[in-house]
């Protein structure tokens, strides 16, 4: 795998040019200078979740969720270890329903938590309810293999 990527800063959402090779020595942003991957997921406001979808070259893993949601706060931790898990070959972002009710609207999103995986501007997995960490790195793994 050779060539650069496409990388969509979680700070500031400007789009970066990383070389494919030296995704996992840390880049950081050309513009905030802030790291690109972080180990954590990234929340998302509608223009974050435009650019990320539409400008990334790597897969973007969307946890729909509310505050209200108890099976939401049980995923919450389990989503953290599996980005840490998970980058920098994905990007694990959180969307709150309840403060872009339209986005979540758009998806047709029903229940919640629901994660929808997004690559190349198009959504190509989902799963709806809580997992553990194991079957959640393995979901994530097994439906951006299929997109890369």
């Amino acid at each position: 795998m050779t060539g650069a990527v496409h990388v969509v800063c979680p700070a500031c959402n400007t789009v970066n040019r990383v070389p494919r090779g030296r995704l996992h020595d840390q880049p950081r942003c050309g513009r905030c200078k802030d790291v690109l991957f972080s180990g954590k997921p990234v929340a998302l406001t509608q223009e974050g979740f435009n650019r990320h979808m539409k400008h990334s070259d790597i897969p973007l893993v969307v946890d729909f969720w509310a505050p209200w949601c108890g099976p939401c706060r049980v995923l919450a931790p389990v989503f953290e270890a599996a980005a840490a898990q998970s980058e920098p070959g994905v990007r694990l972002a959180k969307m709150n329903t309840d403060e872009h009710p339209a986005l979540a609207q758009s998806f047709n999103i029903r229940s919640i938590p629901t994660l929808a995986v997004f690559h190349n501007g198009r959504e190509v997995a989902r799963q709806s309810g809580a997992m553990p960490l194991e079957a959640l790195v393995r979901w994530i793994r097994n439906a951006t293999e299929l997109e890369q």
